[in-house]
């Protein structure tokens, strides 16, 4: 899991903030599109407080996903779960740069709260979501849903703002082919 800052048009960093996970040892993360929106610049903190420039590969801006790439190699890649095996009702973790309080992700827990939940975001709507009363933050888009196995099982995209308790993520089956067209770049 990594944190992410973005430097928007105005020059300072701090313009943005979200979170990713590295999905190849090579270096490619995942994150939300609107995390790296409108940057100019994008820095990323490793698990190790090393900070390295990455590079938007692509984003799809209606699935609300994007890949980045940093240099490395050897990097510890997530393990991606299968969602279609989540039920309600499983316990799961969140993990994500929280209002970006620290140095080290915050680390939540709940459970599956129900599947299948769409959401209407301004001009998009996201399908197949998993929602969850594990704490979602301003910070963890982009993080990482993960299993009681450890596996990835969503990407923490969004929050319901007029409730408590109430948090999305694009189930993993929904985003992996999207987030495997977006590794090649084109």
């Amino acid at each position: 899991v990594v944190q992410i800052e973005i430097q928007s048009g105005d020059g300072v960093f701090g313009g943005g903030q979200g979170t990713g996970f590295i999905i190849s040892a090579d270096g490619q993360v995942v994150t939300n599109a609107h995390v790296v929106e409108d940057a100019t610049d994008i820095k990323v903190m490793l698990y190790d407080g090393s900070i390295k420039p990455a590079e938007l590969v692509q984003q799809d801006p209606t699935r609300d996903l994007a890949v980045l790439k940093i240099e490395g190699e050897d990097l510890p890649a997530a393990r991606l779960g299968i969602s279609a095996e989540v039920e309600v009702g499983d316990e799961v973790l969140a993990i994500g740069n929280a209002l970006g309080l620290g140095d080290t992700p915050t680390v939540t827990t709940g459970i599956v709260s129900a599947l299948e939940r769409e959401l209407q975001l301004s001009g998009s709507r996201l399908t197949r979501l998993i929602q969850t009363d594990a704490a979602i933050n301003p910070g963890n888009s982009g993080g990482p849903l993960v299993n009681a196995n450890g596996e990835v099982i969503g990407v923490n995209t969004a929050i319901a703002g007029n409730a408590e308790g109430i948090g999305f993520a694009i189930s993993i089956d929904h985003a992996r082919p999207v987030i495997e067209t977006l590794q090649t770049g084109e």
